[in-house]
């Protein structure tokens, strides 16, 4: 740990943003102080434990940016979080959303699931957000199976199932009135306001009616539909007479850790609620204050409202959100906010043996490596597979992990040359690519590469890196003759000293099956897809442009089987037509 005794003299006692960087200059931590001098002394003058132990640990130097408000030094923090993604701050584990349900603007509207609620510049038709995606998927069923909307995404040139089964009035054909449209979307309004009244009656009718025609098995659908609507708004009721659209959150920090409980009202129902644990850094307001901008920057839709309680900086959080926040000191606001925070305690004791006991695994693995390999630091590690069909048509994987966490937003995929017919060719120019991308582009570099393979496979790697220059260290993991990882080679083609029972073997064994996962993950995806152009995305050199071009053209995956290199030339040039002839052939004995 160096002595930072002079520099931290002469910082100021003003509000700001700092910004922790490693010994390679790159910035890990990212934070915010209403007193820079007081917070930046607390790293290096008390003891620290856990994560923030392994910050001050790999601090080679700082910086800070004086602001005029506690506002700026928020604002500029999390501008600089965004643009450095530094590895210390907080990371959203879950790397999805949460569903919302759209009543679309059309003439003829459509109600859906979406996740991408960012993409939407109109919020009135959204409802949610449904952390229980299955409780979206059957609420828009339910809906559709009673009101007979409209179900494709655009409007078809005939007639389809859905109108012949009474689920759609024919849009495509038929002219609906305006009135009869809005009646129908008022009452689904109405329903995911949480007013059942009508959908409940319409769900009897027809219960009732099937079961008069002896169509028994319809009629019990339309039962457990009905139970499912009464169990799920029965559930959510809370009386709070209040039918604004609102999120409540509270916190409990307890040592090293921070739980966070977020629950989402909307018209005095409890649509859901959401909870994180996260190792805290620093002061645990600031931590929760950071998450929530980074959980409703994912979301992408604000509540009208938000609740806090008085330990986090309401002003603040209101100047921030540009919304009201308020934080309630007694009445039925202040029992359900504590009752947050209660399951905010409940949660973190329930998980944080497991998750204490992971993180003690972690390090500890990550403290052997460093001693085997003699290295300061071995945090970022990168892994490469390849995948391909039919002996050809190449693809490769990269997938990246910190401390022995999967950091999924960096993983990478990558199409590989169609002259390319073997693995280690293929390898040679994934990682080619890749780091002459981090050369040209100044990337971070990773602490350690690990190859999925031995002795060959790091020979690919270290010709690849000593010929851009670089010097990153290497690792291969080599499979026995039953294909599972038996040794772990280091770049002199010595074997690591590591027991196949300790965890820091059970952590590069998880890394290796998951680039080996995510490799074969895109053929899979591709064959299951069965589209042309999700076929096509496959041959290098066809891009979107091409592709719309051959969908257009032919417009389906036999015709283009049918027509000649030289038909397919005149759309896209003979040597791609080629490539794309060989790709198809390939396919077609694989079928057979």
């Amino acid at each position: 740990m160096k002595n930072f005794k002079e520099k931290l003299a002469l910082v100021p006692t003003k509000p700001g943003s700092y910004q922790m960087k490693n010994k390679d200059g790159v910035i890990i931590y990212v934070g915010k102080a209403k007193n820079l001098q007081r917070r930046l002394r607390s790293y290096f003058t008390r003891t620290v434990t856990g994560k923030t132990r392994m910050l001050v640990e790999d601090i080679d130097d700082f910086e800070y940016i004086v602001t005029s408000s506690e506002l700026e030094s928020l604002i500029l923090e999390i501008t600089l979080i965004k643009k450095y993604d530094p590895k210390y701050n907080i990371l959203l584990r879950d790397d999805k959303s949460y569903p919302y349900i759209e009543v679309t603007h059309d003439e003829y509207p459509i109600v859906r699931v979406v996740r991408n609620a960012k993409r939407k510049k109109i919020k009135s038709n959204l409802f949610g957000p449904y952390p229980n995606a299955a409780a979206a998927r059957m609420t828009v069923e339910i809906i559709n199976r009673i009101y007979p909307l409209r179900k494709c995404a655009t409007l078809k040139k005939d007639l389809c199932l859905y109108y012949h089964i009474h689920q759609c009035l024919g849009y495509c054909k038929y002219k609906v009135s305006k009135e009869e449209m809005d009646s129908m979307i008022d009452e689904v309004k109405k329903f995911l306001r949480g007013d059942a009244s009508i959908v409940t009656k319409k769900l009897t009718e027809e219960m009732e009616k099937s079961s008069q025609e002896m169509n028994y098995e319809r009629a019990l659908e339309f039962k457990e539909m009905l139970q499912n609507v009464n169990t799920t708004l029965k559930k959510q009721k809370i009386d709070l007479n209040n039918n604004n659209d609102f999120d409540m959150v509270n916190f409990y920090h307890d040592q090293n850790y921070l739980s966070i409980e977020i629950f989402f009202i909307r018209d005095g129902l409890l649509f859901g609620r959401h909870n994180e644990i996260i190792r805290t850094m620093n002061n645990a307001s600031d931590e929760v204050l950071e998450y929530l901008i980074k959980f409703y920057d994912k979301q992408g839709v604000l509540p009208k409202e938000l609740y806090v309680p008085d330990d986090l900086d309401s002003n603040l959080v209101s100047e921030y959100f540009s919304i009201k926040v308020f934080s309630p000191m007694k009445g039925k606001l202040k029992k359900l906010i504590d009752l947050a925070r209660e399951n905010a305690i409940e949660q973190l004791h329930i998980k944080e043996e497991a998750i204490e006991n992971s993180d003690k695994m972690r390090i500890g693995a990550i403290n052997e490596l460093k001693e085997l390999l003699n290295l300061d630091s071995v945090s970022r590690m990168e892994s490469f597979d390849n995948s391909h069909l039919f002996g050809t048509f190449y693809v490769g994987g990269m997938v990246v992990f910190d401390d022995f966490i999967p950091l999924k937003d960096e993983y990478r995929k990558y199409k590989i040359s169609s002259d390319v017919k073997d693995d280690l060719g293929a390898m040679r120019e994934v990682l080619y690519r890749r780091y002459y991308k981090v050369l040209m582009e100044n990337l971070i570099k990773p602490d350690l590469i690990v190859m999925d393979g031995g002795m060959t496979q790091i020979e690919v790697c270290k010709e690849v890196i000593s010929s851009l220059g670089l010097n990153i260290p290497i690792i291969g993991l080599v499979k026995d003759d039953k294909h599972r990882t038996s040794r772990i080679m280091k770049s002199d083609f010595t074997y690591l000293d590591v027991k196949r029972d300790s965890n820091l073997f059970l952590f590069l064994t998880k890394i290796q099956d998951e680039v080996h996962r995510y490799a074969i993950t895109y053929h899979r995806n591709i064959k299951a897809k069965g589209s042309l152009a999700s076929i096509l995305e496959l041959i290098p050199g066809v891009g979107e442009v091409k592709r719309k071009q051959l969908l257009k053209t032919f417009g389906s995956l036999k015709k283009i089987r049918e027509a000649s290199v030289e038909d397919i030339g005149k759309i896209i040039g003979n040597s791609l037509a080629i490539d794309v002839k060989n790709y198809l052939n390939e396919m077609d004995k694989e079928e057979n």
